[in-house]
This record gives C-alpha cells, structure tokens and sequence, in this order.
C-alpha cells in the first residue's frame, strides 16, 4: 500500500527544515511513489539512507534525477540551491570511519545551501591533530563534533571553542563501543557544559540543529 504515503511539505514554512525522506525500510515502490509526488509538484528531496540497492531498482528517470553520495546514502532530488555565504558550520570528526556520518551532516547542510568546513581525522589519539587546527575551529558558529568509540572528542573540543557544539556520537568501535552507546553516555555525561548531543550516527539530525541556529542568527523565522 503507498496510498498513505503524505510528505510533509509544509514543514520549512512551521520549522524552517524541509521535508527528507529517510529511506532505509522502505520499499523501491514507496520510494518512487514519493519521487513521482514531489517531481508533479516541483519539489526537491533530500533522501537520507538510501541503498544503493533502492537507488539501482528507481526508474531511470528518477535515477538520474538524484545526485547520489555513496559514502553518506544521501541523495538530493531536484534543485538544490549553491551556497551564498561562507562557511559557518565545522565538522570535526574523530577518524576516518566516522567520515560517513560526517559527510551526512555535510550534504544535509549543502542541501539547503549552507556551506561548511570539514576537518577530518582530528580524534585523541593523535590530539596534535586537532590543536593544530583548534584556532581555526573556534572561529566557527556551530561545531559539529563527530566521534565514536570513548566519544572523547567532544568533551575536548567542547572544553575548547566558543560556538554551539553538537555531538555525533557514531557506531564505530570494538565490542565495549556497543555500537555507539558508549559514545552516546559520554557525550551526556561530558563535563564540557552545553555541548548538545543527538542519536547515534544521526548525521542528520545534528545537520537539522545547525540549521535552527544559523535560521536564528539570521533573522529568519518561518
């Protein structure tokens, strides 16, 4: 059945946030369904989850309609609109398995024309890393902090930069990480006061919390 199936295109003019569509567990039919909706509207997507498995079995004129990052599952359908600001969202990410979960928050945030400056493999195992670049961090409105593992990251950029600070706790680590819950207990329990922290590899949720900010720092209420 994909009679039920609604979009909620209403919801930048309630939240400033558009409509996603988060695409793991749904079908190939239900999916095209809601492609064929927003294309007879005139409406972009994004597509967050999404297979490449489910993109393959889309019809090729959706197929080809979606610019597709396979590392992130992330897809944009339709027009998406260039950034015209400078960056002001960074996303710092403790090593290269988070870089999926990273480039999530970076496609959400480019999806609605934000720009952002990524700084990768920055984690405590190596703190060198991320001193080297901390200045340049502080600079930044919104701070990003994906990490895995003791999520340990957090608590030290939190301590560090002046700007809000969002926490990714990701899945990433050996069995103790129980699959991103570890991370998700420091993140709440860092003593870096104000840090805020969302689900386990929600890249996009941490996007959609940046994007309340910078609405607020621009005046731009729905």
């Amino acid at each position: 059945m994909i009679d039920h199936l609604t979009p909620d295109y209403g919801r930048a003019g309630r939240i400033g946030v558009e409509e996603a569509i988060f695409c793991e567990g749904k079908t190939v039919e239900q999916v095209g369904f809601i492609l064929d909706d927003a294309a007879r509207l005139g409406h972009a997507l994004l597509l967050t989850r999404l297979s490449p498995e489910t993109l393959s079995g889309l019809s090729a004129a959706h197929h080809d309609a979606i610019d597709y990052e396979p590392l992130s599952r992330t897809g944009f359908f339709g027009e998406v609109p260039a950034p015209t600001k400078p960056a002001r969202v960074a996303i710092v990410s403790a090593g290269t398995s988070d870089a999926g979960v990273a480039l999530e928050v970076e496609r959400t945030l480019g999806y609605a024309g934000h720009a952002t400056a990524a700084f990768h493999d920055v984690g405590v195992a190596g703190l060198w890393r991320l001193m080297e670049r901390i200045e340049t961090i502080k600079s930044f409105a919104v701070v990003v902090v994906v990490a895995g593992m003791d999520g340990a990251l957090v608590s030290v950029v939190g301590g560090l930069v002046p700007g809000v600070v969002i926490a990714v706790p990701t899945s990433v680590g050996y069995g103790a990480a129980r699959g991103g819950e570890t991370a998700l207990a420091a993140a709440l329990s860092s003593c870096a006061p104000g840090v805020a922290v969302v689900n386990i590899d929600s890249g996009y949720a941490a996007a959609c919390a940046a994007r309340r900010v910078l609405n607020q720092l621009d005046g731009a209420r729905p």
